[in-house]
């Protein structure tokens, strides 16, 4: 089968079972999900889904996401918005879906889902990292991408090699980092429901060679002070004040006098004030950052590696993607995504002990093994959502593999070979190629790989010998005959189908 083809099959085998086109409210992908807006969640059928041989699990948050894997998410999308734009036009209301008869009851209805969404996942700081990352994550792309060339041209550089080459690649490398502020600002604007052409216009002062003849608290401006977090500060505030001379412009001069006042009053205030105070907090984060691997080292490896799960169950780790990207432009890599990756190894080597020590349930062994894959390449979710979450403790002993990996890598950053990573996104052997330090690539690389092992085995033993209690292993250690029941006529299956269900205790 073609490769389109086939990702249209994917997507036609999806749709139906979120509950038709005319029940997607919205469609969005990051690096591996695909993530849809539903009127009904009721009319999802989560196994069925869960059986789609390309989806590697799902998860339910402020949208419903459906894991797809990198590559695959991009390719697959598309494909699903021509198809629900198809259905829409056919089928106007979602199949089985009961019409409100008056529009009180549409009001209330809507009013009642509102409020439990809200209730369970948008809770004022959740929704300000979920803006964060709606800024951040279009860039990473283009990170991943320039990040790879700017390691390519590296190793020629070191090597000697196409010499005549290497200046393009620097271009090509460093263009995009050298504009990442517009992009940022652009983005920004964008999310707050301001003009977002204005928002990059803003935040391009902060790039403009020009600046450095502009003198602010008795120093001389820098191009590109700030960075993106000047960008981002510079961009929400044109947006607020657009919205403002929306209010009181008149129409007949709104298309002259507001463009202008939202870019002179935002940039002024970006010239003279964002650009001094975002410069000030960016040297602070990648000051901090490099002393805390330098004294904390183990210890602050271990802390970053062994939480770092879950700040992603809780969304948390959305806070650190305008850190990373400081620390991008500032030092041209970051120093806390290798540490931070080890919870992947860690998750990695639980999942495998789970695998040895439910040697009869075949349902959660074939889980595993069709989720590991992806596991070695940094994705996680399959084998988070599908193994380690819903059975409790080797969800905490995976995080103990992420911590013994963390202190591996940052006692070395602590003896002064820093092992960074020059784009965000990937993570586990996919950070291979994005891998660089202070040290040499192929120091750099030993270290990372020597993190990973580490995680690997720490995360297995601890699972192993400490991730099931007896309770836990009589509950899951069965096959599926032997969950059978053989005498109640109203049986309740007790062995997981892809997942594994949620113990009694543990």
């Amino acid at each position: 089968m073609a490769t389109e083809d086939k990702n249209r099959a994917t997507a036609a085998a999806i749709l139906p079972l979120v509950g038709g086109a005319a029940n997607v409210s919205s469609i969005a992908h990051c690096m591996t999900r695909l993530r849809l807006g539903l009127h009904d969640r009721s009319l999802v059928q989560d196994d069925a889904l869960k059986a789609v041989p390309a989806v590697m699990g799902v998860v339910e948050d402020d949208t419903y996401q459906i894991v797809l894997g990198p590559g695959t998410v991009a390719r697959v999308t598309p494909e699903f918005e021509k198809l629900v734009e198809e259905g829409k036009a056919e089928a106007p209301a979602p199949a089985g879906a009961a019409s409100p008869q008056t529009a009180e009851e549409l009001a209330a209805q809507g009013a009642e889902m509102k409020a439990a969404r809200k209730a369970k996942n948008a809770t004022p700081f959740k929704l300000f990292l979920r803006r964060i990352a709606n800024i951040f994550v279009p860039l990473i792309p283009a990170l991943i991408g320039c990040g790879i060339i700017a390691g390519l041209n590296g190793l020629l550089i070191n090597l000697g090699w196409l010499t005549s080459v290497t200046p393009a690649l620097a271009a090509m490398a460093s263009g995009f980092m050298a504009l990442i502020a517009v992009f940022v600002g652009y983005n920004t604007a964008k999310e707050f429901g301001g003009t977002p052409i204005l928002g990059g216009a803003v935040a391009a002062i902060i790039v403009f060679p020009g600046v450095a003849n502009i003198e602010a608290f008795g120093q001389k401006l820098s191009p590109g002070q700030g960075g993106v977090l000047g960008a981002l500060g510079a961009a929400v505030l044109a947006v607020y004040v657009e919205k403002w001379c929306r209010r009181w412009v008149p129409e007949a001069l709104d298309v002259l006098v507001t463009p202008t006042l939202t870019v002179l009053i935002s940039g002024l205030v970006t010239i003279f004030g964002l650009m001094y105070v975002a410069g000030e907090v960016s040297t602070a984060i990648g000051d901090f950052a490099n002393w805390l691997l330098s004294n904390g080292g183990a210890g602050a490896g271990l802390i970053l590696g062994g939480f770092f799960l879950p700040l992603v169950m809780l969304g948390l780790h959305q806070a650190l993607i305008p850190i990373h990207t400081t620390l991008i432009e500032q030092q041209g890599y970051t120093v806390l995504l290798p540490i931070l990756a080890m919870a992947g190894a860690g998750q990695v080597g639980a999942a495998i002990a789970t695998y040895f020590r439910l040697p009869r349930n075949e349902s959660i062994r074939k889980t595993i093994k069709s989720a590991l894959p992806a596991g070695f390449l940094g994705v996680g979710e399959p084998l988070i959502y599908g193994v380690s979450l819903p059975l409790g403790r080797p969800f905490i002993t995976a995080c103990v593999g992420g911590a013994f990996g963390g202190a591996f890598v940052g006692f070395f950053n602590q003896l002064g070979d820093a092992v960074g990573s020059t784009a965000i996104g990937p993570s586990g052997w996919a950070l291979f190629p994005l891998l660089d330090g202070n040290h040499g690539l192929g120091a750099t690389v030993a270290i990372y790989a020597g993190g990973l092992v580490v995680g690997y085995l720490a995360g297995f033993l601890a699972t192993y010998f400490f991730g099931f209690s007896k309770e836990l292993l009589a509950e899951f250690n069965v096959s599926q005959e032997e969950a059978a029941p053989t005498a109640t006529p109203d049986p309740a299956p007790a062995a997981a189908t892809t997942t594994a269900k949620a113990p009694a205790s543990v």
